[in-house]
C-alpha cells in the first residue's frame, strides 16, 4: 500500500525529529478557549477554570490492532482519534484537545506521515480538537500511534462506571456488530488478493460495515444528545471490546447483575446478512466483536419518556441484584450467563 513507484519519496531522517513534528503539524490551529499553548514549548498550557479534566490514552500497534494492507494511511489518523474521543464522551465530558506520538519505522517516508496526519487533521477538524502535543522517534517494528486525548466537564455531569442502580435501563447508541463484520470481509479480500493480485474485490454491498471497521465515528452527537434531551446517565463505557466485556464492566463496578435482551440488540441489516455470508451468529458478533465504538450506558426508569422512540437510542435490558448475575435473555426465554469474549490484546494466537 505505501509503495506507489510513481511519487517522490522523501526521507524522514532529511527533517530530523523537530522538523518533521513543525512539517506535520504546521495544519493545524487552535480553536479551543481551554487551550492557552498548544505545539511549541516544552509542555501545552490549557485552562478549564472550574470545570474538571478528563484523560486517556490509547495505544495503536501495526500487526496488532491494524493491517496496513487495507488500511488506508488517512483512515488509521481518523480512527486513532475516534478511539480516544470515545473514552471522552463515555465519561460524559466534552473533548478538547489530543497529542499525538508516533515511533515509525524507515520504510515510510515522509508523504505517507503527512497522510496519517491529514487523517488525524480531518478528525480534529470536524469534532473541534485541538492537537497541543506529541512525540517522534524510530521503530524497528513498523508504525506504533499513541494519542492521549483530553476533555472538560463540570463535576456533576461526569458519568462513572459504577453509577447504576438495581432497575436502572441498558441502553446502547447505533447498532452493533457492523466493525467486526467489516474486518471479516477485509480479511477475506486480502486472502483472495494474496492467491490472485489481479483479482479486484467489490466492496460496495459491504461499504456500511467495512467503513465501519476502517472510519468510526465517536458519538459526540449523542453526547450532545444528552443535553438536549436533559437526560443524564447513571453510567455509562464505550462499546470498544463487545457488548458483553463491556456490560460486564458496567457490573463490576456498580455491583450489580443484568438482564440483556436478545431480541433487542440492535443489528444493521447488513450485518445481519453478512454474517449469514460467513455463516457466523449475529448475536456472537454483536456480543464479542468490538471496535463499534458505540455508548452503552444505564438509565433511571422515570427518564425512559425522554428517551422514547430515539432512533439513535435502543434499551437493551436492565440492571439487577448482584446476586441475581449477568445473563442473556435469549429469544426462546431461557437466560445464558454473559461472558466476556471480546479483544483480548494478550491472547495467544
Amino acid at each position: 500500500m505505501l509503495e506507489n513507484k510513481n511519487q517522490e519519496k522523501t526521507d524522514l531522517e532529511s527533517l530530523g525529529e523537530f522538523g518533521l513534528i513543525d512539517h506535520l503539524t504546521q495544519q493545524f490551529t487552535i480553536e479551543q478557549k481551554s487551550t492557552i499553548k498548544g505545539i511549541g514549548d516544552d509542555a501545552a498550557v490549557l485552562d478549564f477554570k472550574d470545570n474538571k479534566t478528563v484523560i486517556s490514552t490509547d495505544l495503536l500497534i501495526e500487526g496488532v490492532h491494524f493491517d496496513l494492507s487495507y488500511m488506508p494511511l488517512k483512515h488509521l489518523g481518523y480512527k486513532a482519534v475516534m478511539v480516544n474521543l470515545s473514552d471522552i464522551y463515555a465519561m460524559n465530558a466534552k473533548a478538547t484537545q489530543i497529542t499525538v506520538s508516533l515511533a515509525v519505522s524507515n520504510r515510510f517516508p515522509l508523504e505517507a506521515l503527512e497522510e496519517l496526519y491529514a487523517g488525524i487533521a480531518m478528525a480534529a477538524k470536524i469534532y473541534n480538537v485541538d492537537l497541543v502535543g506529541g512525540d517522534t522517534t524510530s521503530s524497528q517494528t513498523g508504525l506504533i500511534i499513541s494519542i492521549t486525548a483530553i476533555g472538560e466537564a463540570k463535576e456533576k455531569d461526569i458519568v462513572y462506571r459504577s453509577g447504576a442502580k438495581e432497575n436502572d435501563l441498558l441502553v446502547v447508541s447505533g447498532d452493533l456488530g457492523g466493525a467486526y463484520m467489516g474486518l471479516q470481509v477485509l480479511e477475506r479480500e486480502k486472502a483472495v488478493y494474496k492467491v490472485n493480485p489481479n483479482n479486484q474485490p467489490d466492496l460496495e454491498p459491504y461499504s456500511y460495515i467495512v467503513e465501519r471497521q476502517l472510519k468510526p465515528e465517536a458519538r459526540r452527537d449523542v453526547f450532545d444528545l444528552f443535553r438536549k434531551l436533559e437526560v443524564h446517565p447513571t453510567a455509562m463505557i464505550d462499546i470498544s471490546d463487545g457488548l458483553s466485556s463491556e456490560i460486564l464492566h458496567l457490573c463490576k463496578n456498580s455491583k450489580l447483575g443484568c438482564n440483556l435482551y436478545e431480541d433487542k440488540i440492535p443489528l444493521d441489516p447488513t450485518v445481519i446478512s453478512a454474517c449469514e455470508e460467513f455463516n457466523i451468529d449475529s448475536t456472537l458478533v454483536a456480543l464479542s466483536g468490538g471496535e463499534d465504538y458505540e455508548l452503552l450506558f444505564t438509565l433511571d426508569q422515570k427518564e425512559f419518556p425522554k428517551i422514547k422512540g430515539n432512533p439513535n437510542l435502543t434499551v437493551v435490558g436492565h440492571m439487577t441484584a448482584e446476586n441475581e448475575g449477568a445473563h442473556l435473555v435469549s429469544r426462546n426465554n431461557s437466560k445464558i450467563p454473559l461472558t466476556a469474549q471480546g479483544w483480548n490484546s494478550f491472547a495467544k494466537t
